[in-house]
């Protein structure tokens, strides 16, 4: 009987949690998406300010992404970091809606990177202690699904509202995503366990203490990440290729759907083979992905192309978590996780304000074959890292 409750508790745990993100994403995304056009086209900035407002926001968030992961360890207050961290993508919403310059968008994106960056490892925290006989690539996949579904619902909202490419169209959009904004973080209200303790417990999260092969992941993380720029760059070289914004919006469903269809299936086996085997796949497929988006102009590639990208996040983006989960000391999970996010996210200022230079000094393919070679890079370099044995540095 014991057994059986604790198996409910662990599945309605992780969809809940799934179901957070799932409503969340459907906001998102349904702004998302359509932001470059709205900077671009109703407040006339430039791509290399798109790259300078997404790198900006990233990074502001990801210094918080090591901290909240740190503070949840210590005071064991997930829960409540989460709920905070997903009540900001409301407030996100309201000041883009109150923005007049792409300055206010800017603050937009700060205020929602900033509740990303406090949500991101306390959620991920729970999703690992919800984890059933260590399956951490099943309840990472279970999860993603649920929010690259909540992304793809939320973008083919955008794409029945987005009737035109005026101020009236957009405003319509993200008034309502503001509705699935409210409902994401009362789901997490009724998460089941994480609380908050008292007395904090003693933390010695430091560097040197990590398993060397998780530091040594961690260091090609970043440098991938370095060519790992913006959606939003992808999104602008569609529309530069002809779509229109709302099948360029279509393009991206594809890659969100792809990805929500393939996360549970590619998450349970990876707990099967090994996440060598799906992380270096993705990284390679991410590399095709971009020297083709970089060097093809056919509008039939794009479709493939865009579709490959959804398979390459279902490949890495729980395979990642999974893996720091299960290299992490138990006590640290949520810092490890943190350190992770954190890393991903400093990575992303330089990435976008280089994706956004060598776009105007260089050309448009040009961010793209340098996130293709650094993603080769990281294929190679993880698969050799993760042969090595497992042993703690001193």
């Amino acid at each position: 009987m014991e057994q059986k409750s604790k198996k409910k508790f662990v599945v309605s745990n992780i969809v809940l949690l799934g179901l957070v993100s799932f409503f969340t994403d459907i906001s998102t995304e349904m702004v998302y998406p359509i932001l470059p056009m709205y900077l671009t086209s109703v407040m006339g900035a430039s791509p290399a300010i798109i790259g300078l407002i997404e790198g900006v926001a990233e990074s502001l968030a990801s210094i918080l992404k090591l901290f909240s992961g740190m503070i949840a360890d210590k005071y064991n207050n997930k829960k409540q970091l989460a709920f905070t961290g997903y009540i900001a993508s409301f407030f996100n919403k309201v000041i883009i809606l109150l923005a007049t310059s792409w300055t206010g968008v800017l603050a937009a994106r700060i205020v929602d990177r900033f509740g990303k960056g406090i949500r991101t490892a306390p959620r991920d925290a729970l999703v690992a202690e919800s984890a059933e006989n260590g399956g951490f690539g099943k309840a990472y996949g279970l999860h993603k699904a649920f929010d690259m579904m909540g992304a793809s619902i939320g973008i083919l909202l955008a794409f029945f509202l987005m009737v035109s490419s005026d101020e009236s169209s957009f405003r319509n959009i993200f008034i309502i995503s503001m509705i699935p904004a409210l409902v994401g973080p009362l789901c997490v209200i009724l998460v089941k366990g994480g609380k908050k303790q008292s007395v904090p417990k003693k933390l010695d999260f430091k560097w040197k203490s990590l398993d060397i092969r998780l530091k040594t992941f961690l260091i090609i993380i970043f440098i991938f990440t370095l060519g790992n720029s913006s959606n939003s760059f992808i999104l602008l070289r569609a529309y530069n290729a002809g779509f229109s914004e709302r099948k360029a919006i279509l393009l991206y469903f594809v890659f969100n759907i792809v990805a929500s269809v393939l996360s549970y299936p590619i998450g349970k086996l990876s707990d099967k083979i090994g996440r060598k085997y799906t992380l270096c796949v993705g990284y390679f497929l991410y590399a095709m992905v971009y020297l083709g988006i970089g060097l093809l102009s056919s509008k039939s590639a794009y479709w493939v192309l865009f579709a490959l990208y959804g398979v390459y996040t279902a490949l890495t983006a729980g395979g990642e978590r999974a893996l720091i989960a299960e290299i992490a000391p138990s006590h640290l999970k949520s810092s490890a996780l943190g350190l992770h996010s954190a890393i991903v996210g400093i990575g992303l200022l330089p990435a976008s304000l280089i994706a956004g230079f060598l776009w105007d000094a260089v050309g448009q393919a040009a961010p793209f074959v340098l996130g293709g070679c650094l993603a080769l890079f990281a294929s190679i370099a993880v698969f050799f890292v993760l042969n090595m044995k497992p042993a703690f540095s001193e």
